[in-house]
């Protein structure tokens, strides 16, 4: 007789509630130490080339741009994190309130909860609190258009929380090494491709932790998606996290710690992606915590950046220490344009960036 297949081996024999899972993806990534392997693969390896005559006045900076329609105060947006229980919804409402003061974007959790459950719409819902936040990112798995997710069903997602694009992320590793996650990606770019004809809103591709490679780049340029948020490896692993899901002493808990570095360092996928998809966006993450790594980010050829770890850090303490956090990385990021004669955000690509 045939034995049982791998997937019924390395799935536990009760599987939480999609609810109980983004709870426990909160607690693990506020009480435990989850950042990828290894030394500083991310942003935090570099530094700008500092001008002590600069030729500017730090009152000329202008760090305003203009981002899938939007107007922003700052190349930054509220990282991808939570919803679909009542603890993220109201982490989601104190965030969007932040971002929505500073005139910066955001970015939601997946929605996949929503869309299963529409009873937990609520918790991803942020613009009636926040009604002047600027640019609002939905987000739904790649993978689960191979798990019965249809083009209806992401446009009503979409449609309830109000959102101006779309993150479709893509995370391999994390689903492989989650005990319940989906990890058939067999035949999803005919199905991205027609996704993302359509929706009435530009949709970028996501990685949660990986990194895009020049070859996930090659492929995505041939879809006709807006543009891409890299995530590479030097923040928080995905991997790593569903390490401390998993049961004790499982296949699951080994592989997802030894592989929490695995995938494409955070200023490579940047410089790699601005090169294969020259004309569209590119958002830098993974990684990013501090105002030098959003301004090195911008330099390598990001058109904006996303952070995600300290904002949460921040929001559980109330909206003041969010807004305060996100004050402080902007006037960060200023400071640097100033010392480096870069008059707007954008003039960071002519400023050479340097190992650290």
């Amino acid at each position: 007789m045939p034995g049982p297949d791998l997937a019924s081996m390395l799935r536990p024999v009760s599987e939480p509630t999609v609810e109980e899972r983004k709870d426990h993806h909160l607690d693990i990534v506020l009480q435990e130490a989850v950042g990828s392997n290894g030394p500083a693969r991310g942003l935090g390896g570099y530094t700008l080339e500092f001008d002590a005559l600069p030729e500017l006045d730090l009152a000329e900076v202008d760090l305003g741009v203009d981002l899938l329609g939007a107007r922003l105060s700052a190349p930054i947006l509220v990282g991808a994190m939570t919803g679909g229980t009542e603890r993220a919804g109201r982490l989601n409402r104190v965030l969007a309130r932040a971002a929505a003061k500073v005139g910066v974007g955001m970015a939601l959790g997946s929605q996949r909860a929503m869309i299963a459950n529409p009873e937990r719409t609520p918790t991803f819902v942020v613009k009636d609190v926040a009604p002047d936040l600027p640019l609002l990112f939905g987000n739904v798995g790649a993978v689960q258009l191979n798990y019965g997710v249809d083009a209806a069903q992401v446009a009503e997602a979409l449609r309830a929380v109000g959102a101006d694009a779309l993150n479709l992320h893509m995370n391999p590793l994390q689903e492989a090494v989650q005990p319940e996650g989906d990890t058939n990606f067999a035949g999803l770019l005919p199905k991205i491709a027609e996704l993302a004809g359509a929706l009435d809103v530009p949709v970028l591709l996501k990685e949660v932790g990986g990194g895009i490679s020049e070859r996930t780049a090659s492929k995505i340029a041939k879809l006709p998606v807006a543009g891409v948020e890299v995530a590479g490896t030097g923040g928080t692993s995905w991997a790593k996290v569903e390490s401390f899901r998993a049961p004790a002493g499982s296949a699951q808990e080994l592989i997802g710690r030894r592989l929490a570095g695995f995938g494409i360092p955070t200023a490579e996928s940047v410089r790699l992606c601005r090169a294969a998809l020259p004309d569209r966006v590119v958002i830098g993450s993974g990684g990013v915590r501090t105002g030098m790594d959003v301004a090195v980010a911008l330099a390598l050829g990001a058109d904006a950046v996303a952070l995600a770890s300290p904002l949460l850090e921040a929001a559980t303490e109330g909206e003041e220490a969010a807004e305060q956090a996100l004050r402080t990385l902007i006037h960060e990021l200023r400071v640097i344009c100033f010392c480096t004669g870069a008059r707007t955000a954008r003039d960071l690509r002519g400023v050479r960036v340097l190992r650290g």
